[in-house]
């Protein structure tokens, strides 16, 4: 930490937030020495008015960036290019404010306070506001609502996390339609092919993409997906208390990071943690009598069918139905209106224009109209005192997401959330059904109970890490048809079992393990080859007496990365889906980021069907010399590194002024427990990594966290980079409520 910022931080620390009256009476802020608001009020409601206000003090342009993109408005009231048209269509085409204040009406009378308070003080803290980016724009803040924050609800819900599923059913579709073989589709997806009509599928007009995703990525929306969590029981436990851990993996290379730290207290609770700048509440933290982390679950949520069309119309077994119509009006400053009309039905929107007759997919995703329940039940896990009344509060939440829980009674739980749809018994929704047949209709949803759970295991622990959890469904459903791989699972499992006892130092080791069972993998296969062709050289030794891990200093990792990328492009290029194919899915969509473990799966099996043409000894050996020809490779601490950028600047403003970053290493690879992916979008680096750490012993009342980044988006803020170095460093800061300090 630099001396000037020292001096700042030390001249801004423990400093008093007075909001402008009217406030709530009672109300005190105050911020501890990281930064982070330590507010205390008389009840919860009043706690979520200084949340609020805090929110939009500390975060005020991400809340208002987020709205904008969400309601489709950039065109209007930022910039009007035909990227944002193109960014703005997405969202209208979401239509994610629809039925919103349906759900309002939905709320219960005492979350709909708890809720109206958040956003009373959202409004206080923009009025209060000045000289911020935004406003520097001309962009005068509207009135905070609750359907503003049941929007952000569902955003959150999709982006990145359920719409990989509707990207990895769009390519099966494309690849049923391609030349590739059935089986070779099949080995690397579970579809079904006991009714699959690969000729009905090839007669379905594909729309073009509904976003490029070089144009939303750049935008302030974070690209989510891989977390680790997981808790431990007593018996494993140094203190003797459960321990909790939760590290989200997301898009880590902007200012300000998406999550915001608070410190909550009133007479009858208590909860440090992380939420969301529009969001009430805390979204993953602990309270003293619990603490609970989240992972995305990968429940398919999302489904297609395909829409027999003419003149307007679709078929419904023998007749035809008028689609209903949306009409939506984008407008622009420096352009015409922009006219843009959906067409509707009740298996979602239409990718297409039913006018010209043909096969069009319509797809729906399950919680696009929710939000009162997930609210609710908010609301509820702020009562929850143990481990199973906040599988009851969390169970109800309509987005999809993997719970884990510990509490001061020494139990450990996980629960499934989410709205998982009831199919026909034949469909897993991973490929389109035929809309014209109401078998294939949704029939309601799973509830809670029904879901995947687990309370208090015998092996004394519980992990997710966004892998395959089907089997702890006790009804025996199936939610999850595609699942990310188990590599970081088995490593925090093994991490686990490798000592008798835990703590927060074990808990923080793991989550910055670097330890690849991908590499493993491969190289179980490869190096006995090399070995057997006596084809060993200087790189076959480095690669030999590396130790797995994608750490600094570690060149077996770039060479291992090039070793990889030659391998699958030469396994699923030419002779499968096409060269430029495999290129565009690795440099402009998340399928080889989200879906790896799929592709290995062929690329270790001997006997796979994408081995046509060749031996998977041959390839190994092959992919390998291409790598080699690379040259020696350099250390990975030189080739993984990134700039914290600001989300509205996005790395246009001259380093000196000090919007971005410095260069800073990123540790991890895809299949390690600390990820640590950074890709190219077109122009724009992007990464998944830890955005937070947490660790909880149950012992105590603290929570020990790290946060890629610092409480505030203001460039001027002592705290807009003050989290970076201690995450960088693996250190984690104990934060507490500060329940007798003068405030």
């Amino acid at each position: 930490m630099s001396l000037k910022h020292t001096l700042r931080s030390k001249l801004f620390a423990h400093k008093r937030i007075t909001p402008a009256a009217p406030c709530p009476a009672g109300l005190s802020i105050v911020r501890d020495e990281a930064g982070v608001p330590q507010i205390k009020a008389q009840n919860r409601h009043d706690l979520n008015w200084g949340l609020g206000y805090c929110q939009a003090i500390d975060r005020g342009t991400q809340l208002q960036l987020m709205r904008i993109l969400g309601q489709g408005r950039l065109c209007e009231l930022l910039e009007d290019s035909d990227e944002n048209l193109a960014i703005d269509r997405f969202f209208r085409r979401a239509n994610w404010q629809h039925q919103a204040s349906k759900q309002v009406a939905a709320l219960k009378p005492d979350t709909r306070t708890w809720c109206q308070a958040l956003c009373d003080g959202i409004n206080a803290g923009l009025r209060a506001r000045r000289g911020r980016l935004l406003q520097l724009k001309g962009l005068k803040p509207e009135p905070w609502r609750i359907e503003d924050t049941i929007l952000l609800l569902r955003m959150t819900a999709y982006l990145t996390l359920a719409q990989s599923q509707t990207e990895i059913e769009r390519f099966v579709v494309e690849l049923l339609q391609s030349d590739v073989s059935t089986d070779k589709i099949a080995a690397l997806f579970p579809i079904n092919t006991r009714w699959l009509d690969r000729n009905l599928i090839k007669e379905v007009s594909l729309g073009d993409r509904i976003v490029p995703n070089t144009a939303l990525w750049q935008q302030a929306v974070p690209r989510m997906m891989a977390s680790n969590n997981w808790v431990i029981a007593p018996s494993r436990s140094g203190s003797g208390a459960a321990l909790m851990a939760n590290d989200p993996h997301l898009e880590i290379n902007r200012l300000p990071n998406v999550w915001y730290e608070v410190a909550l207290s009133c007479p009858d609770y208590e909860a440090l943690g992380m939420g969301m700048p529009g969001l009430p509440g805390i979204l993953v933290g602990r309270t003293p009598e619990l603490s609970w982390g989240a992972t995305y679950t990968f429940m398919d949520t999302v489904d297609s069918w395909m829409e027999d069309c003419r003149d307007g119309k679709y078929r419904r077994s023998k007749s035809w139905r008028k689609f209903k119509q949306r009409e939506e009006i984008i407008k622009r400053q420096q352009h015409p209106d922009e006219r843009v009309v959906f067409y509707e039905n009740g298996h979602g929107v239409l990718d297409g224009d039913p006018n010209h007759a043909g096969l069009y997919l319509a797809t729906r995703w399950s919680p696009a109209e929710a939000g009162a329940a997930s609210l609710n039940a908010s609301y509820q896990l702020t009562r929850a005192k143990n481990a199973e009344q906040a599988q009851q509060s969390l169970g109800k939440i309509e987005s999809a997401w993997n719970w884990v829980i510990a509490d001061n009674d020494g139990n450990i739980a996980y629960q499934m959330s989410g709205l998982a749809p009831k199919r026909h018994p034949e469909w897993n929704g991973l490929q389109p059904a035929p809309g014209w047949d109401s078998d294939f209709d949704w029939q309601g949803f799973y509830t809670p109970d029904e879901l995947p759970q687990s309370l208090n295991p015998e092996c004394g622990y519980i992990v997710t890490a966004n892998n395959d959890l089907n089997h702890l469904s006790p009804s025996g459903i199936e939610p999850i048809n595609m699942p990310m791989g188990d590599y970081r699972a088995e490593r925090i499992k093994q991490l686990i079992e490798a000592h008798a006892h835990h703590g927060i130092a074990s808990c923080a080791s793991i989550q910055m393990d670097t330890h690849s069972l991908q590499a493993d993998a491969f190289l179980d296969v490869l190096l006995p080859l090399l070995e057997e062709q006596g084809r060993q050289c200087e790189l076959s030794k480095m690669m030999d007496g590396w130790d797995r891990r994608y750490d600094k200093n570690a060149c077996g990792a770039s060479l291992f990365e090039a070793f990889y990328a030659a391998l699958r492009q030469q396994v699923f290029g030419p002779e499968g889906m096409g060269a430029s194919v495999v290129e565009h899915l690795a440099k402009n969509t998340g399928i080889f980021i989200d879906f790896y473990q799929n592709f290995d799966r062929c690329l270790l099996d001997p006997d796979s069907p994408w081995y046509a043409h060749t031996s998977r000894d041959q390839a190994f050996l092959h992919a390998f010399d291409t790598a080699r020809k690379m040259g020696k490779p350099k250390p990975w601490g030189q080739i993984n590194h990134f700039r914290f950028t600001n989300i509205l600047l996005q790395g246009k403003a001259p380093h000196w002024l000090g919007f971005d970053s410095d260069s800073t290493f990123l540790p991890g690879g895809r299949a390690t427990p600390h990820q640590g992916q950074l890709f190219q979008v077109a122009d724009r680096q992007t990464s998944f990594a830890p955005s937070i750490r947490l660790v909880a012993d149950m012992k105590t009342t603290a929570l020990h966290t790290a946060l890629a980044g610092g409480p505030s988006d203001n460039r001027l803020s002592p705290w807009y980079q003050s989290g970076i170095a201690d995450w960088s460093a693996g250190k984690l800061r104990c934060a507490q409520v500060h329940k007798n300090k003068a405030f």
